[in-house]
């Protein structure tokens, strides 16, 4: 029942997503149109999904986790795409504005394949670690890209803070690696939820710390390059995790 409705709403949203996409090159009241029928479709997926979850029991909270993260996902990246549709309104089709607003749409339907997988994995004990993995990587992939843009964050951390951060993934490796060693489902599905905080946090303290004002050209580009360096070494082993 939850899984057909979550389907149904879902497929609404991927139109959505295609009115946004064509609102930029049309008029203001067709693109508000467009972005408030995006808000009210991700509103009841949402509450779909939140109902899937709740159906699961409270006896798999790992799994819940799970499912809410992945609609978290598309949510955000709906979001991104509505900036990105209003950046884009009114330009020309070979500006820049164009290529950022065709990559949100991309990243966007994404989510939503990658929710529906989600969904059904759930309906299977034997994938859902595994699922919950490749959701996983997904995440940190699409959260390195953010990482990597020459966006300047919008508040800046102390070097300690970063610091404090990297202890989040010393404690995820260790996961990873029992996980693999045990291959057990609940713990895999365990791993890729605390794996995805530890890595996104990772990289907002980076990326926040080394935009202090006292931190130089030089070490900035060395802070950045290691948190790419140290998230590229946590997808290589999560895939190894995926592959046993």
């Amino acid at each position: 029942c939850y899984r057909e409705n979550i389907l149904k709403t879902a497929k609404a949203l991927v139109e959505d997503t295609k009115l946004l996409v064509s609102g930029a090159a049309s008029s203001q009241d067709k693109l508000a149109q467009a972005a408030q029928s995006s808000a009210n479709t991700i509103t009841q997926l949402a509450e779909v999904v939140k109902l899937g979850a709740a159906s699961l029991g409270s006896d798999d909270p790992e799994t819940q986790v799970v499912l809410i993260n992945a609609i978290k996902d598309v949510a955000k990246a709906l979001s991104d795409l509505i900036g990105a549709t209003k950046g884009a309104a009114s330009k020309s089709a070979d500006d820049p504005s164009m290529y950022q607003l065709k990559g949100a749409a991309k990243v966007m339907v994404t989510n939503v394949t990658s929710l529906l997988k989600t969904v059904k994995a759930v309906e299977d004990e034997a994938t859902r670690g595994t699922r919950a993995l490749e959701a996983t990587i997904e995440y940190i992939k699409q959260e390195l890209t953010v990482f990597q843009s020459s966006d300047v964050p919008e508040k800046t951390s102390s070097p300690e803070e970063s610091i404090r951060m990297t202890k989040g993934i010393t404690m995820a490796t260790a996961k990873a690696v029992a996980a693999g060693n045990s291959c057990r489902q609940e713990d895999v599905i365990a791993t890729a939820n605390l794996s995805r905080k530890a890595v996104a946090d990772m990289l907002t303290a980076c990326k926040q710390a080394s935009y202090h004002p006292d931190v130089s050209e030089e070490v900035r580009e060395r802070a950045l390059r290691f948190g790419t360096e140290c998230t590229l070494g946590y997808l290589e082993l999560l895939e190894h995790v995926l592959l046993v």
